[in-house]
């Protein structure tokens, strides 16, 4: 009888008393993860109220039933944030996880470096999972890989602040094959922002950070006319630029090399949001980027640099093409032949870091790992930089080293052909 009276007493208390049952999180906790509490008792949550049990539920109470704890998802976030959400689900960052997994090397590279998120799953967490996936990722182990929104605003503060600082698209958005954070900070865009937070340009001057040209007015659907791949269809109305991206396309795997007809991996470009695959989806996502520039520059200045950067990027795609060609002649003469899951005798940029390392699968050939440097590093670099304002990079570490990767492809051509046996 007094068990029953003490309980019904402690459920009446805690009703009367919601702050109890949240200061004893907050006395556990800043044994357990004191940065957690600290970050949290920054926070704007804090502030208004929202307390632990709003994002992880009451089942937990104690060290022995860490498991009941809920860790919340970008559903939970939409509760409060429904207008974000929506456009978060628009956005290219809520392909990230899809993207990752529809790549056939990501099954066969080191698990602690994909979902594990040590490497590419490190960035590629973003994105809504299906419950079926948080699953599979719990039985492994990866309990914390539920949520995007903390990819930017990190738990526990959820700082808009933090959100909207260059630094927080850094973390991802730098490196081998997108560099971004690089070009931007040397480019006038980014050297006028660190010369405006040093105090050194008058607070009103322009100094356009990432976010506020892919994440203007604070969308959270950010897209790009291009897409990663830097593909597109329908293809340029140019026939030697589009006869370019053919090419790019069937190393791609998007086109069958034999026919030319679309494969089953354009399903993937497709449920991936990859690359824009209509005249009217590439062109809406053109002028809301220009509009962004209109901000600062005239139409005719903005224009021209679209116009220029277009036919820049006719000449990335032929050299790159020309490279291609000379891989799959090697291919089409006997002298390279398709490894493990490798359809077609033709280079697959899919299989871009295909190793021995637990599949069985025979390592990629020199030639091609050159190949794959030149798409993969150097086109990147060429065609994003001239987007990014950075003319260093544009030359230096995307042309020019396209130019080199194309004679080294050359060269090994012609040894690879004298020694091989008939």
């Amino acid at each position: 009888m007094r068990k029953w009276w003490f309980f019904a007493f402690l459920l009446v208390f805690c009703l009367l008393n919601p702050g109890w049952a949240e200061e004893n999180c907050v006395t556990c906790h800043k044994k357990v993860s004191p940065g957690q509490v600290k970050d949290w008792q920054s926070s704007k949550h804090a502030e208004n109220g929202v307390s632990c049990s709003e994002c992880h539920g009451d089942k937990h109470q104690s060290e022995k039933d860490v498991s009941k704890a809920i860790l919340p998802d970008e559903h939970v976030c939409a509760r409060c944030h429904e207008e974000q959400f929506k456009q978060f689900v628009k956005g290219k960052h809520n392909f990230g996880w899809t993207a990752m997994n529809a790549l056939p090397v990501t099954h066969i590279e080191p698990d602690e470096l994909m979902e594990g998120g040590k490497g590419c799953g490190g960035c590629h967490n973003m994105g809504i999972k299906s419950e079926e996936q948080k699953k599979v990722l719990h039985a492994r182990g990866y309990r914390y890989q539920n949520n995007s929104c903390d990819e930017c605003h990190t738990r526990h503060s959820f700082s808009k602040k933090e959100a909207l600082d260059p630094h927080a698209c850094q973390q991802c958005h730098m490196g081998y094959d997108h560099p971004q954070w690089e070009m931007w900070s040397s480019s006038k865009h980014g050297t006028r922002y660190f010369a405006k937070l040093a105090g050194n340009l008058p607070k009103d001057a322009a100094a356009p950070t990432c976010q506020d040209c892919h994440m203007p007015d604070g969308n959270h659907a950010n897209k790009t006319a291009w897409g990663f791949l830097g593909v597109r269809l329908p293809l340029p109305e140019d026939k030697e630029w589009a006869d370019a991206q053919v090419t790019i396309l069937k190393a791609l795997g998007v086109l069958n090399p034999i026919t030319g007809k679309p494969t089953e991996r354009l399903e993937i470009v497709k449920a991936a949001d990859l690359a824009r695959l209509t005249k009217e989806d590439f062109e809406k996502q053109r002028a809301k980027i220009k509009k962004v520039c209109y901000r600062c520059h005239s139409k005719d200045y903005v224009d021209f640099q679209f116009k220029q950067a277009d036919q820049y990027y006719k000449k990335i795609d032929i050299l790159m093409a020309k490279a291609i060609k000379i891989v799959a002649g090697l291919y089409k003469d006997g002298i390279l032949k398709p490894r493990g899951e490798q359809k077609y005798p033709y280079p697959d940029f899919l299989y871009f870091l295909r190793t021995d390392y637990g599949s069985g699968v025979d390592n990629l050939s020199y030639i091609e790992q050159v190949l794959f440097q030149m798409y993969m590093k150097h086109r990147m670099r060429a065609y994003q930089s001239f987007f990014h304002i950075n003319p260093d990079y544009a030359y230096w570490y995307g042309w020019a080293m396209m130019v080199k990767d194309l004679g080294e492809i050359e060269e090994l051509a012609k040894q690879m052909r004298a020694t091989h046996k008939k």
